[in-house]
């Protein structure tokens, strides 16, 4: 129930200096239209963000059991101070630095799991600190397409995934792409496994639908 009120509070955190601001603008904009002694319609639209207002989005991922990796983003709370809520790369060591705190080690970790040590680190210096730490951006799970799609190149592999999904986010095939022999490398071992667009959308051999894993490369020759 704490962490859900956490959540809700820094949300709530982020996203109130946007509206503030904006419903500033809108009261100056309306005062500025009405002529003295009329009184302006109340607006029944909620206002929205100020231009460059700071929002968190947290990934739609479970903070059990995600492992962080490096590039990912987190944004961290803790409960009544300010001066900790941010939002924090993952060095390429693994690593992030907190005010107070210094090093905290997160690759290979959960957001909960991180979330757990980072209480205990302010235990010296709050009293029943509550942490929330959540996944604000995803980029240390990849996959790659390659060859005749209109867009190559590499994808955050954000939620589980599909290769015709995948084929999908690259924009579909060039003109003379080989869509029946279409190659999936996974993996330092050198695993290769196929798949045949027009058998898939036929309904033919869904099996060769799989979920991509990190790493992956979907070569369309």
């Amino acid at each position: 129930m704490n962490r859900a009120l956490l959540s809700i509070a820094v949300l709530v955190f982020v996203l109130a200096p946007g509206f503030r601001a904006a419903a500033q603008q809108g009261a100056t904009e309306s005062t500025a239209a009405s002529p003295p002694g009329s009184t302006a319609p109340a607006s029944l639209a909620a206002p929205a963000p100020a231009p460059g207002a700071k929002q968190l989005t947290a990934m739609p991922v479970d903070e059990k059991t995600y492992v962080i990796g490096a590039q990912d983003i987190l944004a961290i709370a803790v409960w009544g101070e300010q001066a900790f809520n941010n939002q924090y790369l993952v060095r390429p060591d693994g690593k992030i630095t907190i005010p107070f705190i210094g090093e905290v080690m997160a690759a290979g970790r959960t957001p909960v799991d991180v979330g757990t040590e980072i209480s205990k680190r302010l235990e010296k210096l709050i009293k029943e600190p509550l942490t929330s730490v959540m996944l604000a951006a995803i980029h240390s799970k990849k996959f790659y397409i390659q060859g005749e799609v209109l867009k190559p190149g590499e994808f955050d592999l954000i939620v589980p995934t599909r290769v015709l999904e995948a084929l999908v986010q690259a924009g579909g095939f060039r003109d003379f792409a080989n869509q029946k022999n279409i190659i999936i490398n996974r993996g330092n071992g050198g695993k290769i496994l196929k798949f045949n667009y027009k058998d898939v959308i036929q309904g033919k051999h869904p099996e060769q639908n799989i979920y991509l894993e990190p790493g992956d490369v979907i070569v369309v020759k």
